[in-house]
């Protein structure tokens, strides 16, 4: 069974994949695990470190080739406002709750939390359910971790 040992980030791997693997957002949070992709082929995610794979991303394997990661569409909620500024006010709301978001033109998708919805609704938010891919942002220090350690030990103040 081969191996994936390493992960690039979309645009920075060389994009003729041997394969895709399509997963959901849960299941894109590893190390280490059996996976197989969607042609059959069996593989072994072996990673350093737990990570998050995104759409687009490669996963290198160890002969050299390369797999696709892609998001398979999931259940979830699109946040949109009547007006522009309104949305920037509900994504400030979402961060601050540490909620993993999707951000895009014009509208914003979260996983389905009744609570979170209701306060969206309760803010002027327009919400809907529907099925997409779920690819949250990034950290701000997610593609730093790699080059250098990133001290925990602060404070984490929320006003």
């Amino acid at each position: 069974m081969l191996r994936a040992i390493a992960v690039a980030p979309s645009g920075r791997w060389p994009h003729q994949a041997a394969a895709t693997v399509t997963l959901g957002y849960d299941d894109r949070h590893r190390r280490r695990v059996v996976l197989t992709a969607d042609n059959g082929m069996r593989f072994l995610l072996d990673l350093p470190e737990t990570t998050l794979l995104h759409e687009g991303d490669g996963l290198r394997l160890e002969d050299g080739s390369w797999l696709a990661v892609r998001a398979a569409d999931e259940d979830l909620v699109e946040v949109t406002a009547p007006l522009g500024d309104a949305l920037v006010r509900f994504a400030w709301h979402l961060g601050n709750r540490h909620l993993p978001a999707d951000l895009g033109a014009g509208r914003i998708l979260i996983r389905d939390d009744h609570v979170i919805v209701d306060m969206l609704r309760h803010l002027g938010a327009s919400v809907r359910r529907v099925r997409a891919p779920f690819n949250p942002e990034r950290g701000a220090y997610q593609g730093l971790q790699a080059h250098h350690h990133h001290d925990h030990a602060h404070g984490h103040d929320h006003e």
